[in-house]
């Protein structure tokens, strides 16, 4: 008999929230839902809450959690309290009868929940490039006072975590990190400048939001896993190497120092990482399955840094750490509302971030408040070079 792991799910209503939840209807001797942090869907919070009746709920704002709270009397569902805003989140994810935090919150409001979480000696399931890359200095110290697990979500970091299982840490040469090169890959460069936001929204594998749909095809979201690359494994920028596979087959290689090369491979369901992270040590069975016919045809090359100096900024930033880290991503998420609105073309985003790297002082926040005071500069000067 397993015993059963109780889940705060922060992000319930996104992609891998509702993945999660797929995982707990697949498993339910193996996981039930604690607590739900759900944001603005208040449609799909009220199914969720309805359909797996968790202790509490957390909304984006007091108004959408009154609603939540209404529409389950009328349904004459009990027992349910609706919390909201930070003060929500933070009570999803460190209730005492939760065993397992997946953080699946994109950007930094999740932030806070997840370090609450880590104080609270929760297991944690990290589903978000954001925390690490803005805080994982301070969630790793945190992490390792409270003998806190923290196992990554995203598809490549969760590979790396299966092929370093192999060997020590000392025995890694490089951690290689795969990048799909998105829909630019052989797009002439003289036409990057006319990029629309349609074209760039097209991926050629992966369906995701629109911000990280984007930061696929700058390959600024590969800058942001260097960075967590490095915060995850304890590894400095320079054992980070990043290959273009069109393919997406392979999620991550490692390297050893023997020149073994491992690499993990499976299809590209965020359902499989999940599993992994949700059950870790163990590998439950599973109906997710890999046809090796896929793998006729694998492709690597190295990244042109000319036409994605989104990654060249990222490797810069992952170098001085700390408060260049969280400029990066601050400004990147600025400069890509900006040119889904129309208001810079494409190559506008890396010259966006690069001036705003440029002006940000070299310091290494020490609390998250810091690193939320730091984020917040480094948006409003963005803001301000895009005016």
């Amino acid at each position: 008999m397993h015993t059963l792991k109780r889940l705060a799910i922060l992000g319930s209503t996104g992609s891998i929230g509702q993945s999660t939840l797929s995982i707990v209807e697949q498993f339910p001797e193996r996981y039930s839902v604690a607590t739900l942090a759900a944001g603005h869907n208040i449609d799909k919070a009220f199914e969720q809450a309805v359909r797996w009746r968790p202790k509490v709920v957390s909304l984006a704002t007091e108004e959408l959690a009154g609603q939540l709270a209404a529409r389950l009397r009328q349904a004459g569902v009990t027992g349910i309290e609706t919390v909201y805003g930070t003060a929500g989140t933070v009570a999803c994810s460190t209730r005492p009868d939760v065993d397992f935090v997946v953080s699946a919150i994109v950007g930094v409001e999740g932030l806070e929940a997840t370090y609450a979480a880590i104080l609270a000696g929760k297991a944690l399931g990290l589903a978000t490039k954001e925390c690490m890359v803005d805080a994982g200095e301070i969630l790793n110290r945190a992490a390792r006072e409270h003998n806190v697990l923290i196992v990554p979500i995203d598809s490549e970091h969760n590979a790396v975590h299966q092929c370093l299982r192999v060997g020590t840490h000392a025995e890694v040469k490089n951690i290689w990190l795969t990048a799909s090169g998105g829909p630019f890959r052989q797009t002439p460069l003289d036409q990057f400048d006319s990029i629309t936001p349609e074209q760039a929204l097209h991926h050629p594998t992966w369906k995701m939001g629109r911000r990280i749909t984007i930061d696929s095809a700058t390959m600024l979201n590969k800058a942001l896993e260097v960075i967590e690359a490095c915060r995850l494994f304890d590894v400095p920028p320079s054992q980070v190497r990043v290959t273009v596979h069109p393919q997406s087959t392979v999620h991550s290689l490692v390297e050893y120092v023997d020149g073994s090369i491992l690499a993990q491979i499976s299809v590209t369901d965020m359902r499989l990482p999940i599993l992994y992270a949700l059950a870790y040590p163990e590998r439950p069975a599973s109906t997710l399955t890999f046809d090796l016919a896929a793998l006729r045809h694998l492709d690597f090359e190295p990244p042109d840094l000319e036409r994605f100096p989104c990654l060249r900024l990222g490797f810069e930033a992952a170098q001085k750490g700390g408060a260049h880290c969280i400029a990066l991503n601050a400004a990147d998420e600025i400069a890509v509302a900006a040119f889904l609105d129309r208001r810079i073309p494409f190559m506008g985003i890396p010259r966006t971030i690069e001036k705003v790297l440029a002006s940000t002082p070299e310091a290494h926040p020490a609390t998250i408040a810091e690193v939320l005071a730091t984020d917040r500069e480094a948006r409003q000067s963005a803001l301000a070079l895009l005016a």
